[in-house]
């Protein structure tokens, strides 16, 4: 890794990341609502803003100097791959100024028809400037994610496959090894299931380089959710509003 993007890296090192994300379809919809969000996490001393679509990416970066990890979701009805699913979605990222371009690297096939990991080896290929992150579920898709050239790895999708479905919160374990193992690798930056401080601060001490946050901060409309959810005696489950596919296409 050369040295602009170590500098970069560096500069979010046991900070919070703050994931400023809206779908048209969310309750707290508004054209402004995720530079709002970004410009309250620098506000409050965040490192660093994770945001999707190239449209929030450049609006977000017009108003804060923050590094930016970018991403864009796109659905379909026939594969759960989202987040950044194709070349022409990197490409977008990273031309609205993302910093880092955050890919789906799991096992999931994509609409495409391949496994999502194998954009990886493109995009790493057609746009070697950027600094990738790997959004990935287990500590075996980390550890193919590195090898195939991503800088950094994330559990985010933890969670979000059919595999890990079933689980309620982080995996500190899996978090804990993929920060010895792959210490001299790539930076490991914890994501998924984070709601508060004390939390933050144990990914931290297992060895995160940074720790990213994002429903329990800017989608009030879930955090209330998992309120209900609890007080209603489990009848729903929050998860499935979280797990929703918005603006599905074909």
């Amino acid at each position: 890794m050369d040295e602009k993007k170590e500098k970069l890296l560096d500069s979010m090192k046991k900070g919070l990341i703050v994931s400023c994300q809206v779908q048209r379809d969310d309750p707290i919809y508004t054209d402004d609502i995720a530079v709002k969000m970004a410009e309250s996490a620098q506000w409050a001393g965040a490192v660093g803003i994770r945001a999707n679509s190239p449209e929030q990416i450049r609006a977000i970066k017009e108003k804060v100097d923050l590094p930016m990890i970018g991403l864009y979701k796109i659905w379909h009805k026939d594969t759960d791959v989202f987040i950044t699913p194709t070349l022409d979605a990197a490409r977008e990222v990273w031309e609205a100024g993302a910093d880092i371009i955050a890919l789906d690297c799991t096992a999931q096939i994509t609409h495409e028809g391949r496994p999502a990991w194998n954009l990886l080896k493109i995009v790493r290929k057609e746009i070697p400037e950027a600094i990738i992150l790997a959004d990935i579920s287990t500590y075996e898709e980390a550890a193919r994610a590195i090898d195939n050239g991503a800088d950094i790895v994330a559990p985010t999708l933890y969670g979000y496959t059919k595999e890990t479905a079933h689980i309620e919160g982080p995996d500190y374990r899996m978090l804990a090894k993929m920060c010895r193992n792959f210490k001299d690798s790539a930076y490991v930056i914890m994501e998924g299931h984070i709601y508060t401080p004390e939390d933050a601060m144990k990914c931290i001490y297992l060895g995160a380089h940074a720790v990213v946050v994002g429903s329990a901060i800017t989608r009030p409309h879930l955090t209330a959710k998992r309120f209900v959810d609890m007080l209603s005696g489990y009848q729903s489950n929050w998860r499935d509003s979280e797990r929703a596919k918005h603006l599905i296409t074909e």
